[in-house]
């Protein structure tokens, strides 16, 4: 078939497919909330590893597919709720045809109300097949827009640690770095202002000069280039302008919503870290498990401990490191490379038995840093590097609690840390535990 937007038979195929669509759309529809619930605990799971492991890219990425995935959900949802209703009220038309007010018998008052507000049943089922088709078509341009958010946000945070970083130049800093940061900045809020007030930006000669290269630049940063076609196709329409102005206040409604909720207590809460008065199950290995979740800092085995040894794992974390090079400055290499590499882009080859040795020194200073103890009882630690069940890097050991009386104890994690130039001991986190052996 010939694809020319001016041939008739192009147009007159097009339009067919424009009143069969909603089969398709049901289709779609129902395989994508299955999808949908099929994928939700992935992504749940995988933004909580990023967040533990500090990385913020992914934490970028995982937000955002999980924003996409309520939005997606909610307004399919919607969608086939309304599709099902416009079914309904087709087949309703075949049994019933229109609405005949006369048999009704109401008054004339209330008679001459619903013919005006109700009308015909006609332009009932064409008002739901309308909401239907632009629900639809929205969802899907709703993600792209939270996409071009993600970009924008993407790009602050890979600027804001460029400028953070010590190790960057200043020219760097102070001639690329803040500069494209004071940029993004002015051309996000009036990539905004252009959104919100539906295109004012463009309509004003005297604003075209200054905001044509800001908008032909932020529409490839924002991935807009790709759906733009819709957004005018909804704009040129009282409907669509109308639908805008809605979505943004109904989302906000919803977001409120959703964080929304309810507390029992004024001192206690559903979700506490643990302490000295507190048991939180992100750090107990078998309610960790039990939970799909990960550890928060430190975690034992279990809240009863029967054995006379108590096992402790302590997550690894960017901060650790930062540690280790402050309080030996032989460990710290001339260039870091943490953050996002390729081996097949690594400079250089790999000395293992120098590699093996600071490794070793690593782990030392590690324990040099780290501080155990059951309630009064101090343990010095005796690290190895592991990952626990869900693979989370840390540092294991095991201590002897044979000494230690029946009954409930804490077990304090602590560890050396500095400000400026003093040095001082800081407490990571208190796991309680009751210890009751085997006899």
């Amino acid at each position: 078939m010939n694809n020319n937007p001016q041939d008739k038979k192009f147009k007159k195929w097009l339009d067919i497919l424009q009143q069969e669509s909603w089969q398709l759309e049901l289709i779609i529809s129902g395989f994508a909330i299955y999808g949908l619930f099929m994928i939700i605990d992935p992504i749940e799971l995988a933004g909580l590893e990023a967040r533990n492991e500090q990385n913020v890219y992914r934490v970028f990425l995982m937000q955002g597919l999980k924003i996409s995935w309520y939005i997606i959900t909610v307004n399919l949802i919607a969608h086939v709720v309304l599709r099902g209703l416009w079914i309904g009220a087709i087949g309703l038309r075949y049994v019933s045809g229109d609405i005949n007010y006369d048999k009704l018998k109401y008054s004339p008052k209330f008679t001459k109300h619903l013919i005006k507000r109700v009308g015909s049943f006609d332009n009932y089922v064409a008002t739901l097949e309308k909401y239907c088709s632009v629900i639809f078509s929205v969802t899907f341009l709703l993600v792209f827009y939270l996409l071009g958010l993600l970009a924008i946000g993407l790009i602050f945070t890979f600027l804001g640690l460029l400028v953070s970083k010590e190790e960057t130049p200043d020219w760097v800093r102070y001639w690329i770095a803040i500069p494209a940061i004071v940029f993004t900045a002015l051309g996000t809020i009036l990539t905004f202002i252009d959104f919100v007030t539906q295109g004012w930006l463009k309509k004003k000669k005297w604003t075209t000069s200054f905001y044509y290269p800001i908008y032909w630049l932020f529409k490839y940063i924002t991935l807009s280039f790709l759906y733009r076609p819709m957004v005018y196709n909804f704009m040129d329409n009282k409907f669509g302008k109308r639908l805008t102005l809605f979505l943004v206040p109904l989302y906000l409604l919803i977001t409120v919503l959703a964080v929304t909720q309810f507390s029992t207590s004024n001192y206690l809460e559903k979700e506490m870290d643990s302490s000295s008065y507190a048991a939180s199950h992100k750090n107990y290995n078998d309610l960790i498990s039990l939970n799909n979740s990960f550890v928060d800092r430190a975690s034992i085995p279990s809240k009863v401990i029967q054995t006379s040894f108590l096992n402790i794992f302590v997550i690894y974390g960017r901060s650790i490191e930062d540690d280790v090079f402050y309080f030996n400055t032989d460990l710290e290499p001339e260039e870091d490379r943490r953050g996002i590499y390729s081996p097949i882009f690594s400079e250089g080859t790999i000395d293992w038995s120098e590699r093996k040795e600071l490794i070793q020194s690593y782990i030392t200073e590690i324990e040099d840093m780290y501080i155990l103890s059951v309630d009064s009882i101090p343990f010095k630690p005796k690290f190895i590097v592991s990952k626990n069940v869900q693979q989370q890097l840390g540092f294991e050991t095991f201590i002897d609690i044979k000494s230690v009386s029946h009954g409930r104890h804490i077990l304090n994690v602590a560890r050396k840390d500095h400000i400026n130039d003093s040095t001082y001991i800081r407490s990571i986190i208190k796991i309680p535990f009751w210890y009751y052996p085997y006899k």
